[in-house]
């Protein structure tokens, strides 16, 4: 019974402050269906949906502990919703290397990581392959292409496509995921002509109207500011060259770039308030009509013509649901900016998208909004002065700079691997002029444009553009403007979270027992140890710990994968730099010796034809399916398609993507071999041997 009264008088103390807990208890269930390593069977899920009914019956009819029912059903149902979605989103994916025709109609243009311009294609046919294995969307790079073909044209090509790839190494991000959710089924790559094959039709009008408005500013605004122009008003980064996204990165401006809840709340605060005063400026209709909800009206109108018009991707959707909740409080007399809003908001992304969980935007974006609010809460209560009203506003830009920079910055560092030293002074001195000139200039040019004015409004665009991007180049050349930090282990973002939320959301003094968790978190990654060897999945790549950092078998060739080695060490080299490093060579090829083994890179049959015979304890890494020479151990592709990348440490432990991430609906296309078993057996036995 003291138990009891003293858990009830706990939650007593919070009462009006358990609401924001829903989302994170509903997440927790999320995660925790990521982190299974095998699909649940259907009465997996029936038995969790009938005990969140069950607790949720209970949590209704015993208010005083209705938290403690309420806490286990909200994380089995998050369980059962994230299985719903992922068996919803269920769509074909290639299981085999495909070269030949691609026909498709084009749902998106956009711009790869390496600068080539993408199409996304839907209603694909491609030659050989039945229509229910022929994946829903396949996405191609393109070069060289002097006319890209708009949405909703059909084209046809011919192309390589390969099926979507796993983790770069065990336990990191994992794209075959990722490509699930959007129904991605192939990606590939394409030297031939990209022909139209029939001109865009009634499909995709959104898609078509948002490319023409991109092509029309980038006409109207030339270079990178033009680019810069498309991507915040149509979603459009393709006109956005791959140094300037680099300086946006390395300067902490790139969310400027993404259509996200800044460039939402700017647009429909900027329309709340313009008419607004415009009502206000007409007295008679001010003193009749509900002004406030006439202006949040057209403030939730604007939003979700913004929506509409820059292609409704997950960030932007997000953005949208935060806003209209916060306006939805302003038309019911509520408060707007409050924890329990930012709970309502993150509430609907995820029972929309429970995937959105794992993405960087969904915590990077809920956890600035969550600080900011919570800051600027305790500021409101204790009455601190900001000091005279004129100078409110720059100290309100200063604050929630630094609070929404401080709540990003481990986020941002554990997915990004850099930490940007001079994001402060650069979002001081650049998102004021996004808010008080690029927005509305924006807005102005789309109101002119039916005089055919519209030019004032971009060239005051512009010049806005113009700031921001110099700003970005200026802060980025500094030195030392970025320093690169090691990817974390897996529980560190998990305890960062776990402390964040205990920080904000908690009432009363046992509040800073979420410095705790943070602690804990900060020093596991501080302890964070990488692995001694990596192998690709392609077996195209092989990247060793050096004295200098880690040394890779290859100069040129698998540079995505090499680009995320060495961002997930904290290494600032190119990959020619760390193919220098490498130094150990067995019959002139790249090996590594190590836990009682030798690797030894022999990528493409000449090269495997080059090593006449191993020892027992030697592996030959290849790209091509060779037989092995006599006395080798060989990693073909079709091995390693079993294994995904594989991690080996100092100690010989082995790691492989597949053991990692388990056996899910999204990487299980690989075929069942016997040779995953071997390998793991041939490197645990020589580990044991050392």
């Amino acid at each position: 019974m003291r138990l009891r009264a003293a858990i009830y008088d706990i939650l007593q103390m919070q009462r009006g402050y358990l609401f924001p807990w829903a989302p994170v208890f509903l997440g927790t269930g999320i995660g925790c269906y990521f982190s299974l390593m095998s699909e649940p069977v259907p009465a997996v899920f029936a038995v969790l949906a009938a005990a969140s009914a069950v607790f949720a019956f209970f949590a209704s009819r015993q208010r005083p502990l209705a938290f403690l029912l309420w806490a286990p059903a909200l994380v089995a149902a998050g369980l059962c919703l994230a299985g719903a979605r992922t068996h919803w989103a269920a769509a074909p994916v290639l299981d085999f290397r495909y070269y030949g025709p691609v026909e498709g109609r084009v749902v998106s243009v956009d711009r790869s990581p390496t600068d080539a311009l993408r199409l996304t294609l839907d209603q694909v046919r491609l030659d050989r392959v039945s229509p229910a294995k022929t994946p829903v969307r396949v996405r191609i790079s393109i070069r060289g292409q002097e006319r890209v073909p708009p949405p909703g044209a059909r084209i046809m090509t011919t192309a390589h496509l390969l099926p979507p790839q796993g983790p770069a190494e065990p336990g990191g991000f994992d794209f075959s995921r990722h490509a699930w959710f959007k129904r991605l089924g192939a990606l590939g790559y394409t030297r031939a002509p990209v022909l139209l094959a029939e001109e865009p039709g009634s499909g995709v009008p959104v898609e078509r109207y948002r490319r023409a408005l991109a092509q029309y500013l980038q006409q109207k605004i030339s270079g990178d500011t033009g680019g810069f122009a498309a991507a915040i008003t149509a979603g459009d980064r393709s006109g956005v060259e791959e140094q300037t996204l680099i300086a946006l990165r390395q300067s902490n401006l790139a969310h400027l770039l993404a259509i996200s809840g800044l460039h939402m709340g700017l647009l429909t605060g900027f329309v709340f308030g313009a008419v607004r005063l415009l009502f206000c400026l007409m007295p008679p209709l001010a003193l009749r009509w509900p002004v406030k909800k006439l202006a949040a009206l057209a403030a939730l109108t604007a939003g979700a013509g913004y929506l509409l018009l820059s292609g409704g991707n997950v960030a932007t959707e997000r953005a949208f649901i935060m806003v209209s909740v916060m306006l939805g409080a302003v038309l019911l007399n509520r408060r707007a900016i409050t924890l329990r809003a930012v709970a309502a908001a993150a509430l609907i992304v995820l029972l929309r998208r429970p995937e959105s969980l794992l993405s960087p935007g969904f915590q990077m974006s809920f956890a600035a909004t969550a600080a900011l609010v919570a800051v600027f809460a305790a500021l409101r209560n204790s009455e601190t002065g900001l000091g005279p009203r004129w100078f409110r506003p720059v100290m309100a830009l200063v604050i929630s700079s630094a609070v929404a920079g401080a709540a990003t910055a481990p986020f941002a560092a554990a997915h990004f691997n850099s930490v940007p030293h001079y994001g402060l002074a650069a979002n001081l001195l650049a998102v004021p002029v996004m808010g008080s000139v690029v927005i509305p200039a924006a807005v102005l040019s789309l109101c002119l444009t039916p005089f055919g004015l519209e030019q004032a409004g971009l060239t005051v665009m512009r010049w806005g553009l113009d700031w921001i991007l110099w700003v970005a180049r200026t802060v980025s050349g500094f030195d030392g403007a970025v320093t690169k930090v090691a990817a974390p282990g897996g529980w560190v973002l998990p305890l960062l979270a776990a402390g964040f939320l205990v920080l904000v959301i908690w009432r009363g003094r046992l509040r800073v027992a979420g410095a705790l968790p943070i602690a804990a978190a900060l020093w596991l990654w501080a302890g964070a140890e990488r692995p001694a060897v990596l192998i690709a999945e392609s077996g195209g790549l092989i990247g060793a710990l050096a004295p200098e950092g880690r040394a890779l078998s290859r100069a040129k060739g698998q540079g995505f994968t090499a680009e995320i080695w060495l961002e997930n060490d904290g290494d600032v080299a190119t990959q020619p730099e760390a193919a220098s490093r490498w130094q150990s060579k067995y019959s002139g090829l790249p090996a590594w010796e190590g836990a009682g083994i030798r690797l030894v890179h022999a990528p493409g049959q000449r090269k495997v034809s080059e090593v006449n015979a191993c020892s027992k304890e030697e592996i030959l890494v290849t790209t091509v399916e060779a037989s092995a020479p006599p006395g080798c151990f060989i990693l073909t592709p079709a091995l390693l398609r079993q294994t995904g990348s594989i991690a080996i440490s100092e100690s010989g432990e082995v790691l492989t993507a597949r053991g990692v991430s388990g056996r899910r609906p999204w990487n299980s296309w690989q075929p069942e071999t016997a040779g995953a078993a071997t390998l793991q057996e041939l490197l645990q036995r020589a580990a044991k041997s050392q």
